[in-house]
């Protein structure tokens, strides 16, 4: 049985679909048929849970989700170049300069809180 159906992705993904108990009976069947289509989806209570593929299939993958490290490299480098022109190290240490909130408030809100501190002390010797 052919069935159509939707993908992750969204898209959709066409492939013989067989019960698990079908694929455990005729297994040679079942590769014959992935070594046709690309895939075969092997499915448990109606619900997909495990695909035989072809090598072809199974290696067109493997190309595609294994990136060049070449150009990784590349792109790296180009990242840390971008990172070191006056523009961005200018930008970064914007980033790190104290602003106009850190003028006197700091040293006032200590003053505050050592006076309330003596306050309480005062007042525990008086007790």
């Amino acid at each position: 049985m052919t069935r159509k159906s939707k993908t992750a992705g969204g898209r959709t993904a066409r492939g013989r679909t067989v019960s698990a108990t079908e694929a455990q009976n005729n297994f040679g069947r079942v590769m014959d048929q992935a070594a046709a289509d690309g895939v075969v989806f092997i499915t448990r209570y109606d619900k997909r849970k495990v695909v035989v593929m072809s090598i072809e299939k199974y290696e067109s993958l493997q190309t595609v989700a294994s990136p060049d490290l070449d150009s990784l490299t590349k792109e790296f480098d180009t990242l840390i170049a971008q990172m070191q022109t006056p523009a961005a190290i200018a930008a970064a240490n914007s980033l790190f300069a104290p602003g106009p909130w850190l003028t006197e408030a700091p040293s006032q809100a200590s003053t505050e809180v050592a006076r309330k501190q003596k306050k309480v002390a005062n007042a525990r010797r008086t007790a």
